[in-house]
């Protein structure tokens, strides 16, 4: 196995789609919102930095509340209905990575167990364009009580899959939650290159791997 990786686990955001064909959608839902979410960007930097919570998803409502000037039951709703459930229907039609499928795959039939690791519900992607199947186990951060990169929810996954960090490698595309996130809690990362860095073979020096497209990566952890 690739130096001693027995887990592979995936962010899904941006990691195993790319981000701007979801933004490029969303511009007149996104519009027809922006107080809202202008606010609710605003509470889920400030999340970002939070240490676990008991509750995550009343924490959120009572911050948005504070934005917003409403009750937190009513935040909550905004919450529910315009991100959880509203942004639900625009997955269907996005297009995963070229080869992400086929690459998990073979990842998997090559003995690594797949897992996934996302900072919003999973469940709101539906079968994860085909590799729900594939995983032995998926998380929402939110579930677990604090948002990426908290040591936290990486720690929650180790333990559940009942294996140390070190042999876990995250694949992700930010580098402070996921690079920095998955390093920080022991484990090795991958990042998902940016456009600029792919054209100037810049490599990130703080991830382990460092790769442009699902092919590559699948040649780097099949080698």
């Amino acid at each position: 196995m690739l130096n001693g990786i027995s887990v592979i686990a995936f962010d899904i955001d941006g990691t195993l789609y790319p981000s701007w064909a979801l933004y490029l959608r969303v511009v007149p839902y996104f519009l027809a919102n922006l107080r809202f979410f202008l606010h609710y960007n605003k509470v889920r930097k400030q999340l970002h930095h939070t240490a676990p919570l008991p509750d995550f998803y009343e924490y959120q409502g009572r911050l948005l509340a504070k934005e917003l000037d409403c009750t937190v039951d009513e935040a909550k709703e905004k919450i529910n209905r315009i991100v959880y459930d509203g942004l639900r229907p625009y997955f269907t039609k996005l297009k995963p990575f070229s080869g992400m499928q086929d690459a998990i795959r073979n990842m998997k039939a090559a003995g690594y167990r797949i897992a996934i690791l996302s900072d919003f519900p999973p469940a709101q992607k539906g079968n994860i364009w085909g590799i729900l199947s594939e995983c032995e186990l998926v998380l929402g951060s939110e579930e677990l009580g604090a948002l990426k990169p908290s040591k936290y929810p990486f720690g929650v996954m180790a333990q559940l899959l009942k294996t140390e960090p070190e042999h876990i490698l995250y694949v992700g595309n930010s580098k402070r939650c996921d690079v920095r996130g998955a390093n920080n809690a022991g484990m090795k990362s991958a990042f998902l290159l940016p456009l600029w860095r792919r054209v100037l073979h810049r490599p990130f020096p703080e991830a382990d791997i460092s790769f442009g497209s699902y092919r590559q990566l699948q040649d780097i952890v099949l080698q």
